[in-house]
This record gives C-alpha cells, sequence and structure tokens, in this order.
C-alpha cells in the first residue's frame, strides 16, 4: 500500500485546501474598504548619482571644518578628493558603452570609496575631536546616503 492511501483526508490536504471557510471568508469580509495600489507610496531611492554627490558635499561640509595645520592640510586635499572622484567616476561607469567600461569605472569608485575612509580614519587620528562629525560625513548630508559606501563595497 503506498503512503499516499495510508494518510488520512486532512493530511493530504495541501495548506491551503486545509484552510477552513471562516478564515477565508474574514479576509474578504473584515469590514474594511480595499483599496488597490498599484504603486507603493514611497519608492525607495536607489539613485546613487544623487547619493554619490551628496556624498562628496557631505565630505566638503565636513573638510571645511577641520582646523588646518602642517599635518591635516595634506590629508584635507587626499579626503576631498577622493570623496568626490566616487560620484565622478559612477557618472563615468553610468555613461560607459560597454560592461567592461562600467565595471572598471565601478571598481574605482569602491577604492574612492575605501580611500575615503581611510582619510576619515587619518584625520579623526590627526585631530581626535572631530570624531563626533566624522560618521556624518560618511552618511552624507542628513543621513542621506547612510549606506552609500557599503553599497560600492558589495
Amino acid at each position: 500500500m503506498n503512503d499516499e492511501a495510508r494518510m488520512s483526508n486532512d493530511e493530504r490536504m495541501t495548506k491551503s485546501e486545509n484552510r477552513s471557510a471562516h478564515t477565508e471568508d474574514s479576509f474578504w469580509d473584515d469590514g474594511a474598504e480595499s483599496i488597490v495600489c498599484e504603486e507603493p507610496e514611497m519608492k525607495p531611492v536607489y539613485d546613487l548619482e544623487e547619493r554619490t554627490a551628496r556624498f562628496g558635499e557631505a565630505v566638503i561640509d565636513f573638510a571645511r571644518a577641520i582646523q588646518q595645520d602642517a599635518v591635516t592640510n595634506r590629508l584635507i586635499s587626499q579626503l576631498v578628493g577622493a570623496a568626490t572622484s566616487v560620484g565622478a567616476n559612477y557618472v563615468e561607469a553610468d555613461d560607459a558603452v560597454s560592461k567592461k567600461e562600467f565595471l572598471k569605472s565601478i571598481g574605482t569608485c569602491r577604492k574612492e570609496a575605501r580611500e575615503t575612509k581611510h582619510f576619515l580614519r587619518m584625520i579623526v587620528r590627526a585631530g581626535p575631536e572631530l570624531k563626533p562629525k566624522a560618521p556624518y560625513a560618511l552618511a552624507g548630508s542628513k543621513g542621506t546616503a547612510p549606506n552609500l559606501l557599503q553599497d560600492l563595497e558589495e
């Protein structure tokens, strides 16, 4: 005798067939007005061009707050160069004419993002009082790009 023949009727039913009529009716007749939405109210923002631009702007704002001296001058120029290069390279990748060119430019974005993190760390070492402000530069202005570096590194 096969296994299916030994099963009771309830055991052979799939989950959807096993539902009670009450459960199904309560779904349709809950008294609430049904609304069909074809598009979500808030679309997730994936605009990396805008996010990389805001990231560069946030780093520039952060760099302006750094006290300049013999040590920080070089770090500031390296930091600003790397941070703004992320967006420039993304724009270049977005306009790529081949997959190979796109991957090369995106790879450069990732390298510049990692370099930005490195220079932020060095600046915090040169001026420990800047540590509370550094994460905001990484996050972008007003938190618009909290995972920008992580997105580019994945």
